[in-house]
């Protein structure tokens, strides 16, 4: 199974990241304007939490709280799970799963190098198995295949 670094090699390390004393309304502004689902929260080039939509559902909606007022610090998910540009994405996926959380920031040497999701994940085994797909359609599908 390949590496997380094979997922970044083709996706880019790009992460997008917010300060912890900024506001909820800010993290979800930035995820709405980016389309994406997570912000990782980085202090002084470190990682220090992860603000996801589930954060903002669960302890800003659901708490009635004021959006502008709350900040990162307060909603987000700590500590963060965590891998490396050498981690396989098969110990990725169990992580996810067990954590049942959607995105992995990729940290090497204390520098965040990257971030993968479960969808970067399910796109990574798609292509792995496109071949064998494609071989079994042919396989049952070609003039020359037995048909029994």
């Amino acid at each position: 199974m390949p590496t997380v670094d094979k997922v970044l090699k083709e996706k880019g390390t790009e992460v997008a990241s917010i300060g912890r004393e900024q506001s909820a309304l800010e993290a979800a502004r930035e995820m709405n304007i980016k389309r994406i689902g997570s912000l990782v929260v980085v202090e002084a080039g470190k990682v220090v939490g992860i603000i996801t939509e589930r954060d903002i559902l669960r302890r800003l909606v659901a708490k009635e709280r004021d959006p502008s007022k709350t900040t990162v610090s307060e909603i987000m998910s700590t500590p963060v799970a965590c891998c490396r540009t050498d981690t396989k994405l098969e110990e990725c996926r169990g992580v996810m799963t067990d954590k049942r959380i959607r995105h992995l920031p990729v940290v090497e040497d204390g520098r965040l190098r990257g971030i993968i999701t479960s969808g970067d994940i399910l796109a990574q085994e798609i292509n792995e198995h496109k071949g064998t797909i494609e071989y079994l359609h042919e396989y049952l599908y070609s003039p020359q295949a037995p048909h029994g």
